[in-house]
């Protein structure tokens, strides 16, 4: 029998699967894709996240792939600078606040835990299908070999649902949820190497009352090389009469195209970034609806759970909802020390879990719909204070299990 089995290997899973196994519990992880491959733009861990990593070995990892941020600049959209505060190391945290793509992360977490607990433990081509009946403490799970298109059971004591917005372990813990909700905002992604903005290791920002425009440098080896690998996030809000027409499904990864989304940042600037340019130069657009789902009351029951996107899926708009990562890496942690808190009964350590997680996880997805740089919003002037209201590295780490502030 399979202690934990983890469904989905992102940066949750494979976090959890090394913080389990720094508890001393067996794990393993399985993922439908047939190999996982470095897709996806860049990913902002903040310095809680980037803390509780650095405790499972990665710190140096990070440091070698990463950029870490010093600031955060605001803009109008002709340029002229409107507010900003600092990051990271430079807001007094313990730890830096890191940006990277995000495949450079995941197949950092997947290669550690290869190293650590064998090629075994992470099964690709192969999907969650099911629960079936249970099985003493534990319960029987369905999997299904996608090269063969084969069902089969396997026992488990504990099942992770870590299998992103669309879970399938969700659905089947909480039927009927219907489709993720959309918050009319139309938002486009994309990585363009060029030449470093503000110094290059500033994240710039700029909006008005309909669009938001964000974007970040994610690679040390670049900036070494005096460029930046920019990473950039382009949103739009559209009126309820249009919503039908410009949702289209809510896919990560689906194709989008340089007309839809130029138009809407014709002549924006962010200091000497010329941004559609900047969009211009981009080899791959990414589109997608921002969407989330509403709070779960109890993420899971029995010897089932979730984390990570599964568990409480955000709207991933700057600041707060770029916490999607951090949250997941939150997950992780607290997963592994509240099952090994609870010793051989692996329900009291997925309750005890959830009581940890849920409420602050759930708190972030609320704060991420309207938090106090949502589109709609004016920009924040400057106050003379460090920081800001809302600032995504304030007040949302909630304490681990173990007591830690």
């Amino acid at each position: 029998m399979i202690d934990v089995l983890v469904a989905g290997a992102g940066i949750g899973g494979l976090t959890a699967a090394l913080s389990l196994h720094a508890a001393g519990i067996g794990v393993r992880v399985v993922d439908p894709v047939d190999e996982l491959r470095p897709v996806g733009v860049g990913v902002d861990l903040l310095p809680y996240a980037v803390g509780e990593l650095t405790q499972l070995g990665l710190g140096g990892g990070l440091a070698a792939t990463a950029v870490a941020p010093e600031a955060a600049v605001h803009f109008d959209r002709h340029g002229e600078r409107v507010g900003g505060e600092p990051c990271g190391l430079a807001l007094g945290h313990p730890w830096p606040r890191y940006s990277l793509h995000r495949g450079a992360l995941q197949l950092m977490l997947l290669d550690a835990v290869r190293d650590r607990l064998g090629d075994h433990a992470v099964r690709t081509g192969t999907a969650f299908v099911r629960l079936a009946e249970r099985e003493g403490a534990g319960l029987r799970v369905i999997l299904r070999d996608m090269e063969r298109g084969r069902e089969y059971g396997v026992g488990v004591r504990a099942l992770v649902g870590a299998d992103g917005l669309h879970s399938a372990v969700r659905a089947t813990l909480h039927p009927g949820e219907g489709p993720p909700l959309w918050s009319g905002v139309r938002m486009w992604r994309g990585i363009t190497e060029w030449l470093p903005v503000l110094g290059g290791q500033t994240i710039a920002m700029a909006a008005d009352d309909t669009a938001k425009f964000v974007v970040h440098p994610v690679s040390r080896q670049a900036r070494e090389r005096g460029r930046a690998l920019l990473s950039w996030v382009a949103e739009v809000r559209f009126p309820p009469a249009h919503h039908q027409a410009v949702a289209g499904p809510a896919d990560w990864n689906r194709s989008g195209r340089l007309s839809d989304v130029l138009p809407h940042f014709a002549g924006w600037r962010m200091a000497d970034l010329d941004v559609p340019a900047l969009i211009a130069g981009t080899r791959q657009i990414l589109e997608c609806p921002m969407v989330d789902r509403d709070p779960l009351a109890r993420w899971g029951r029995g010897p089932v759970t979730l984390l990570g996107d599964a568990a409480h899926p955000m709207c991933p708009s700057y600041p707060v909802g770029s916490e999607s990562g951090s949250q997941a890496v939150l997950d992780a942690r607290a997963l592994g020390q509240c099952l090994a808190y609870a010793g051989a009964d692996r329900e009291a350590g997925l309750r005890h879990y959830e009581d940890v997680r849920g409420e602050a996880a759930n708190a972030v997805v609320l704060a991420a719909r309207s938090g106090p740089w949502a589109l709609g919003r004016s920009l924040p002037r400057p106050s003379g204070r460090r920081g800001a209201p809302g600032s995504a590295e304030r007040g949302l780490r909630p304490p681990m299990p173990d007591g830690r502030p």
